[in-house]
């Protein structure tokens, strides 16, 4: 800690906001609750007076203000600022801290309690924290099981460096969100001015090369190796290091459906689509590059291929049941591993890179004649088919830098296979829950202002979303997005499961599917109207391409666009 002059009426307020500043955060997401009139007052102070302060965002939904802040560190890697209210308010925005955990996002989550419930000296905290608020425990106890790390800030004296050190921890492998309890008393309490020491990026790990060299040897030696990633593309360099390392040894890459992010470019030659299955047994060598879960169920191994995990932490604390079945780990940083790896692709078998080279290619050739068949026969059918829409919107997108968040759950397989992003930070899939997308694509936003963002996501997904809070952050902060609906007017993965599990059951034969039926909605594009966004409803192909451009273009010039989409499955 550092000593400055105290200002007159510093509390803890001005120590939260001081620490935000020490960490680099950017903005702070605030979903409004009674104890942050502290920092709203230190905030006030500090722009009156010319002081830094992080930009602050004011948010109508808990969801709203954790999905944007996952939506930024998506693209920023670094953590920022949540405000969240009380028990309550971390409750509410659970599901997207959880989704930030498994996302890998650095932030720093606060919420309050009051310690004295109106018994103590100093101001009153109001009855409410007597009556509703308060939980046993306290609110970090509740974050526990869904945060990295959940403590207490017990003392102003440490309530500077506790918020530091929680975002020296979020912003470490594994990152994701750390949550800290600042009880109400201590953010009106008298703060002494000592300053947190501003927050500095983390180290990197690096495998030796004595544990480099002989997993060199082993892909020199391996006739049929497959690179397997869910998530490289998270890590800065990860996707360019990938890319390279896959070219220096010819080695194909899969991108399973557990992938949340765009790891490898869709459109290259050596990439292997999102089947792991064929490689189960017929690959001798397998390189998990940061995969969570590649297998499934997890003890289906691979019958004769030994396997290599190339991971910082490889064994994820927060995943309750994790099978690898590794042989090798190589745990540093995974950029400069690929890299480290890349440099030593010499002295190759020329037959074997050959052999491996023309299967690839002959694969890749397959599957996008799959790819341009599938498309062919959706322009031909009646109505839109949702492989239509993702084909469309890979056209509309074409050389705009464009950056699809993806909260599909039943299309997303053909959001992933025809939209096809070949682009770092192109592609992001929501994490943890349904109904956060339209927060997270305004967070990627707001990251990247000068790129267009399209949100696709099902009918089903849609309605989960606070979609009122979503569309008051679009307009208020200027962030718009195109929200492109899959509505086939059913919670189908339900419907599929209900038939999956009793295919001769009573629904079967009487047509009565509860818990699927979505026709009673209304024109979910309608929302988006008193905000002044454009909006479409598009139930034709003819229709389809001149929408999404006017979307498109409405977007270009400002404005938040939604095309409800009526889709035939």
């Amino acid at each position: 800690m550092t000593d400055s002059n105290n200002k007159p009426g510093a509390d803890g307020g001005d120590a939260v906001v001081s620490a935000f500043n020490a960490v680099g955060a950017d903005y702070i997401f605030c979903s409004s609750g009674s104890e942050w009139a502290p920092v709203w007052e230190s905030l006030a102070r500090r722009h009156r007076d010319g002081e830094p302060a992080p930009k602050y965002l004011d948010l109508t939904h808990e969801t709203v203000a954790v999905g944007m802040a996952t939506g930024y560190g998506l693209v920023e890697r670094r953590p920022q600022g949540v405000l969240l209210h009380a028990a309550p308010g971390l409750l509410q925005g659970s599901m997207a801290v959880h989704g930030a955990l498994l996302a890998g996002v650095p932030m720093v989550v606060t919420s309050s309690e009051s310690t004295t419930y109106g018994d103590g000296p100093g101001q009153d905290p109001g009855g409410q924290w007597y009556r509703n608020l308060s939980i046993v425990g306290g609110p970090h106890r509740v974050a526990q099981p869904f945060t990295k790390w959940s403590n207490e800030a017990a003392s102003i004296h440490t309530l500077p460096t506790m918020i530091t050190r929680a975002a020296e921890l979020a912003w470490r492998a594994p990152a994701g969100p750390a949550y800290l309890n600042v009880p109400l008393e201590i953010l009106l309490e008298e703060w002494d001015g000592r300053e947190a020491k501003p927050v500095v990026p983390p180290g990197s790990m690096h495998s030796s090369p004595e544990e480099v060299d002989p997993v060199a040897q082993m892909i020199r030696e391996a006739k049929n190796p497959v690179v397997v990633t869910e998530t490289a593309g998270r890590e800065t360099g990860g996707f360019e290091a990938l890319v390279a390392f896959a070219e220096a040894w010819d080695i194909p890459v899969v991108e399973p459906d557990s992938a949340v992010c765009g790891n490898f470019p869709r459109t290259h030659p050596l990439h292997a689509g999102s089947d792991i299955e064929p490689w189960m047994d017929e690959a001798d060598l397998i390189l998990l590059v940061n995969c969570r879960a590649p297998f499934y169920p997890p003890s289906r191994k691979p019958s004769k291929a030994k396997i290599v995990v190339i991971d910082q932490v490889p064994q994820r604390p927060h995943i309750v049941y994790q099978v690898l079945f590794a042989d090798v780990y190589l745990e540093g940083n995974v950029a400069n591993t690929l890299r480290q790896l890349a440099k030593r692709a010499k002295d190759l078998d020329g037959s074997s890179v050959a052999a491996r080279r023309a299967a690839q290619e002959e694969r890749h050739a397959a599957e996008q004649a799959a790819v341009a068949a599938a498309e062919a026969k959706a322009a031909r059918s009646e109505g839109v088919d949702p492989v239509l829409v993702a084909a469309t919107l890979r056209k509309q997108l074409a050389g705009s830098g464009g950056i699809v968040v993806d909260e599909t759950i039943t299309h997303s397989r053909v959001v992933k296979r025809h939209v096809q992003t070949a682009d770092p930070d192109s592609y992001f899939y929501v994490q943890g829950g349904l109904g956060q997308g339209i927060a997270v694509a305004l967070g990627v936003k707001l990251a990247a202002r000068e790129r267009p963002v399209v949100l696709t996501i099902g009918d089903g997904a849609f309605t989960y979303n606070p979609v009122i809070p979503s569309y008051d952050a679009a307009k208020a902060y200027d962030l718009p997005v195109l929200i492109v609906v899959f509505n086939n007017r059913v919670y189908k993965s339900m419907n599929l499961n209900h038939r999956r599990f009793y295919p001769e059951g009573a629904a079967a034969d009487t047509g009565e599917w509860l818990g699927t039926d979505l026709h009673r909605l209304p024109r979910l594009a309608g929302f988006a109207e008193p905000f002044g966004m454009h909006t479409e409803t598009v139930d034709t192909a003819e229709a389809l391409a001149p929408a999404l451009e006017r979307a498109l273009k409405a977007v270009a010039e400002g404005t938040t666009a939604v095309v409800d989409v009526l889709v035939t499955r």
